[in-house]
């Protein structure tokens, strides 16, 4: 039989069925050669047409012979290469659309064994990234609640110049840290723990000093009082009433106000910062680190505190030890047998050992524990630092040994400043000098904790008297004495004449910190480099003074 002839509208079709074009001619056109993923050499594979909807024309042989097709494994075909089938005529379902999930691992499962290993750690680091950043953000934004800065110190910043500082004592860090019962305690805003941690930011030294909790003061406009409630009477002064939370910043800045102007009149050194404490805070902040291990001096018996201990009336055995946050806030409070001294040391040794426990584990780069820490502290501390303070903080004190912090204290022998006494029917703690004399106190602070640039420059410092005031210098000497000068001599002045105090540098400027204390103690507006008279004998000095009848300031405290 012979071969009919084509209808020209059955060549599209055949096109279409068999990957062929034919052009008008009625030639064939080689089949276009693509490259596929997963396989190695060039496949021939009919370029992919215009698919037109159209039935089959009923001309069409249903025998006609159909030409192989080259059949690809469907692991290799992109999912482009899928031929979609056209509709029979009149029929109503649906075309059926792959599973993308199933693509996707048939995808997958054609990567090589690299390709997976580089994406699995790929996705693993992401992940590390997103819960560092929640960390961070989650502990950044419990910093910022806690840490709202309001404080400062000019020697906290980086270069220091000698005009930034107002007077002695600015040569250091100090900070005002009041612990407190909190809500749900008794008397929830007395302090039950006054302490100052002090830095030298130029030796980068630490020391922290404890004020006895029962220390009797007179407080302007309060009358007299424990040293304890200052901090309340200053915040329910400015509120009008009693409240122990600490939601209104303005009433706790009124607190801190009034405790740093008693406190400062006792010890004799400014206070630039603050920190406020409760219980739950410091309990919290032992269990976040893992507890601390401390040495216990002698056996801590306290039967008021053992409903707290399982009964057991025994805080504490002697030796090392390890505390839980709930040992160490039993160990820091009890005073029942022992006194406010003793338990002033149990709490700069308990500091000093948190402090070493979160410098050791690297809690300031550990997110996960810097989030907890903060976490724990929340609405429990209150501070007037600010996070960039916080950061300069640490970096002054990340690599201070533990073991060389300096533990201050008023009864710490041979410096025993204190006793205790009775104000009427109340056990208090008097200064051994007498009630409201705090001479031997601040001088005895000023030197243990002697400002860093005076330390460094160690000037000697000669003191004479150019007036007629009978004793101006030996009084001078002890003021300049108190804040740690090194005097190294006071006596007369070839003359009695002076009408205004000189100061003589006769270091040419070598040491200008001394030089600008001095300046401003003296209300002196520069200094001389020359003696106004070469018959004084200087004594190898490097700031000679010579008093004059000007100088109203020496008697200053």
């Amino acid at each position: 039989m012979n071969e009919q002839t084509p209808h020209p509208k059955q060549k599209a079709i055949d096109g279409i069925l068999f990957g062929e074009r034919r052009l008008q001619s009625g030639v064939k056109t080689p089949l276009q050669r693509r490259r596929y993923r997963g396989v190695g050499h060039d496949t021939a594979m009919p370029a992919r047409p215009v698919i037109a909807q159209q039935p089959p024309l009923s001309s069409v042989p249903t025998s006609m012979p159909q030409p192989e097709q080259e059949q690809i494994p469907i692991e290799n075909m992109e999912l482009d290469d899928v031929a979609i089938e056209p509709a029979s005529p009149g029929s109503s379902k649906k075309k059926k659309r792959g599973n993308p999930f199933r693509k996707a691992w048939q995808a997958v499962k054609g990567w090589s064994r690299r390709k997976k290993i580089v994406v699995v750690i790929s996705i693993f680091l992401a992940a590390l990234l997103l819960l560092a950043g929640f960390l961070f953000f989650k502990g950044y934004f419990n910093a910022k609640k806690v840490f709202k800065g309001g404080g400062s110190a000019v020697s906290l910043q980086k270069n220091v110049t000698p005009n930034l500082l107002k007077g002695e004592g600015d040569g250091r860090i100090n900070i005002l840290v009041l612990g407190i019962g909190g809500i749900g305690h008794e008397a929830p805003d007395l302090t039950d723990t006054i302490m100052v941690a002090s830095i030298d930011p130029v030796s980068h030294k630490t020391a922290l000093l404890s004020i006895p909790r029962d220390l009797w003061v007179t407080v302007p406009g309060h009358g007299s009082m424990k040293i304890n409630a200052v901090y309340e009477t200053g915040k329910y002064k400015y509120l009008g009433k009693q409240d122990p939370s600490n939601a209104d910043q303005k009433a706790v800045e009124a607190g801190f106000a009034l405790a740093d102007k008693t406190i400062e009149d006792v010890i004799g050194i400014p206070i630039h910062y603050h920190t406020l404490v409760n219980f739950r805070a410091f309990q919290q902040a032992v269990d976040t680190v893992g507890g601390i291990s401390v040495n216990v001096p002698e056996r801590l018996y306290d039967p008021t505190m053992a409903w707290q201990n399982g009964g057991n009336p025994i805080l504490a055995e002697a030796g090392q030890q390890q505390f839980n946050g709930t040992k160490a806030l039993m160990y820091v409070r009890s005073r029942y047998t022992t006194s406010d001294f003793a338990r002033s040391q149990r709490q700069r040794a308990v500091i000093v050992a948190l402090q070493q426990k979160i410098f050791t584990l690297g809690t300031f780069s550990d997110p996960l524990k810097l989030t907890q820490l903060m976490d724990a502290f929340g609405n429990n501390v209150v501070a007037d630092l600010s996070i960039s303070d916080l950061t300069r903080l640490y970096q002054l004190t990340k690599d201070v040994d533990p073991n060389t912090i300096q533990s201050v204290g008023l009864t710490d022998p041979p410096n025993n400043y204190v006793t205790t006494g009775m104000i009427g029917n109340q056990s208090v703690v008097l200064p051994r000098a007498g009630q409201g004399n705090y001479a031997d106190i601040r001088s005895y602070v000023r030197n243990t904790l002697k400002d860093g640039y005076l330390a460094k420059e160690n000037a000697k410092v000669l003191i004479l008297n150019g007036t007629d005031t009978a004793g101006a210098a030996t009084e001078a000497s002890t003021i300049l004495k108190s804040y740690g000068y090194n005097v190294i001599g006071a006596a007369d002045a070839p003359t009695k004449s002076y009408a205004k105090t000189t100061i003589v540098d006769l270091t040419k400027g070598k040491k200008p910190y001394t030089a600008q204390y001095l300046k401003k103690r003296y209300s002196v507006d520069k200094t001389v480099t020359k003696l106004p008279d070469s018959t004084i004998q200087t004594q190898n000095a490097d700031f000679v003074i010579i008093l004059g009848a000007d100088e109203t300031t020496n008697s200053q405290n």
